[in-house]
């Protein structure tokens, strides 16, 4: 694949700024089915190059930027989406931002890495809704914890014969919500079993004792369908789990420690699931408790234990086969 030319689109909620890099040719396209259409156009007439020689790149947007990627899959475009971070961090001292300035730094990224960067390949529609549902889970989850504390904190104040109206109102909301979460975690399971391969995959997950719903189905979405990550590593980095050394010279001689450029979300679930398994997996909890006689830290330990989540999950992933908890064979 030979890449002549990178075009850099920064895309918003009405529309698509779009910059070619080696001409510098700009314009702005609507953010729709029609704009896009005139976007496909304006390039046949302007970048007069094969698709297979044009790299395409914006930065990921959300929903704002999944009909274009649906629209540049069909029309066989290469594409990437990019991280924002990785952006940011890779153009060095900038002043000034519109979207425009964007577009050009874009492109100019995409066409220093055009050899490093890999063309996006969109998930399927079941892992897209999946997507989608876990984003509302976490929306519905994180308002009802705002309840429970709101809720909590006013039984320390008042009673309930004081304003009964007030805690009724917290109780009817909370439990709204509760119904609310039910009925998405039934529609997340009912993507995963109508759908052979990703139902597989989770019974593969879930085999592994400590590891839930709520871990596996982030996990299916996150790795999309584990085709996004080649080994478990690279899945820790990401997840921002695995040790780095902090070191320079002879002067510089820091602890090994994880990185705070992570998937927070994924992060924080990981440590439930080592949580849960120090509580209910027999192996996992003599190995936590034995770390923590000779001395180990108890973050550290807790990190120990989620890569050795992480570390299995992709093992079964990759055997295809059921985890075996061999340590209930053992004398």
């Amino acid at each position: 694949m030979q890449i002549n030319e990178t075009i850099g689109i920064d895309v918003d909620k009405l529309n698509l700024v779009v910059r070619v890099h080696t001409t510098q040719l700009e314009n702005v396209f609507g953010n729709n089915l029609n704009g896009f259409k005139q976007f496909d156009k304006w390039i046949k007439q302007e970048v007069k190059l094969p698709k297979e020689n044009i790299l395409i790149a914006f930065e990921h947007t959300g929903l704002y930027s999944l009909q274009l990627s649906v629209f540049l899959k069909e029309q066989q475009y290469l594409y990437a989406v990019l991280s924002g971070l990785e952006l940011k961090k890779s153009l060095g001292i900038k002043r000034g931002k519109t979207d425009k300035i964007d577009a050009k730094n874009i492109a100019l990224y995409a066409y220093r890495c055009k050899e490093e960067i890999k063309p996006y390949q969109l998930a399927e529609e079941s892992l897209l809704k999946l997507k989608r549902l876990i984003t509302l889970r976490d929306r519905l989850v994180k308002q009802r914890r705002g309840y429970k504390t709101s809720l909590k904190e006013i039984k320390k104040i008042l009673t309930r014969a004081e304003d009964n109206v007030l805690f009724e109102t917290y109780e009817t909301m909370i439990k709204c919500l509760n119904k609310q979460i039910n009925k998405v975690d039934e529609a997340m399971m009912q993507i995963i079993n109508s759908d052979e391969e990703l139902s597989r995959i989770y019974s593969l997950i879930t085999s592994i004792r400590g590891v839930g719903f709520v871990t596996s189905a982030l996990m299916i979405a996150v790795t999309d369908g584990f085709r996004r990550f080649h080994n478990s590593r690279k899945f820790a980095t990401y997840s921002g789990i695995a040790p780095f050394p902090y070191q320079s010279g002879t002067s510089i001689k820091g602890k090994t420690k994880v990185s705070q450029l992570a998937n927070k979300k994924l992060k924080s679930i990981l440590s439930l699931c080592a949580i849960s398994a120090i509580r209910y997996n027999r192996e996992l909890k003599a190995f936590y408790l034995k770390k923590i006689s000779e001395g180990k830290g108890k973050r550290s330990v807790i990190n120990i234990i989620r890569n050795k989540i992480v570390a299995r999950i992709f093992a079964v992933i990759r055997r295809g086969t059921p985890y075996v908890d061999i340590y209930k064979y053992a004398a």
